[in-house]
């Protein structure tokens, strides 16, 4: 199996105002790279690379739209697998002057795009960068999200509406809160049915966010023209924003964004990427 890494291309300006990119130096290996690290044990990847990232710059940062992976032989005749996201500092005038981790980072830099290529060390690094910055920059991500597993609807005679999360489900939200945090969310918007309403109710808590009930995006009342209408306010709001509903409905909203149904399981999600009303990018998970 290969060792599972994760970390981001983080671009935003220098202390000069330059389009930079946000590199480490590592003295182990006397190299200049991006911030990543492994996995820990039972952790998810997108999780993982925010964590990386603020240990290893002390930035916190929101995931924009994932890269393609890299694979390489490490030592002991293992592979590894880096996973990469677009990053943006959640804080943009933070300094990382001076910083250091331990004894893996001793310095930390924004380095000019037009000089990170010489920078860094690894001809994988270059191609990664060159693949971040073909990426359309201010992109907002939407999280469209399946509520977690429910009560058995056969062993419910009370309203449907009503209908809780099952003890499976209200641990799916509650591991569900560090995913969406990634995305740096900033709005919750979710069907007024219990079981949605349960599944953001744990992010909107740590968060500090007040939820947005939509009976328009319930089962009984979701409707082409209605979803559609609640997307496109969604969309227009160009802010982190989960929207949380049921798999009846999943299909009206993907639809409304021009994607096609991955058929998201319980607590699963799509991040669309948008950039003024478009759909850039797209990427499906769910916690572990």
């Amino acid at each position: 199996m290969d060792v599972q890494s994760a970390g981001a291309v983080v671009l935003g300006r220098g202390p000069d105002g330059t389009r930079s990119v946000l590199l480490v130096h590592r003295p182990k290996y006397d190299d200049w790279s991006f911030p990543k690290g492994k996995l820990d044990p039972g952790e998810h990847r997108v999780t993982a690379a925010v964590r990386e990232v603020a240990e290893e710059t002390g930035l916190a940062v929101r995931l924009g739209p994932p890269l393609a992976p890299q694979r390489y032989p490490v030592a002991g005749g293992r592979m590894k697998t880096v996973h990469y996201w677009v990053g943006r500092a959640l804080d943009p005038s933070a300094s990382v002057e001076g910083y250091t981790y331990g004894e893996e980072i001793d310095q930390v830099a924004w380095v000019p795009v037009d000089a990170a290529p010489s920078t860094l060390s690894y001809p994988h690094d270059r191609a990664t960068l060159a693949e971040a910055l073909a990426v359309p920059r201010g992109t907002v991500p939407l999280v469209v999200l399946r509520h977690g597993q429910a009560h058995p609807r056969k062993q419910w005679r009370e309203d449907d509406r009503l209908r809780p999360l099952a003890p499976a489900g209200r641990a799916e939200a509650l591991a569900l809160v560090p995913l969406l945090a990634a995305y740096g969310a900033t709005s919750v918007t979710t069907s007024s049915s219990t079981r949605c309403v349960e599944t953001v109710l744990p992010y909107a808590g740590a968060a500090g966010l007040t939820l947005d009930e939509e009976p328009l995006l319930s089962e009984e009342d979701a409707d082409p023209r209605s979803v559609r209408r609640v997307v496109s306010t969604l969309l227009d709001r160009r802010e982190p924003v989960v929207l949380c509903t049921h798999r009846p409905v999943l299909p009206l909203v993907l639809a409304a964004l021009d994607l096609p149904d991955p058929r998201l399981a319980p607590a699963g999600l799509l991040v669309a990427h948008h950039r003024r009303g478009s759909v850039v990018a797209s990427e499906v998970h769910r916690p572990v």
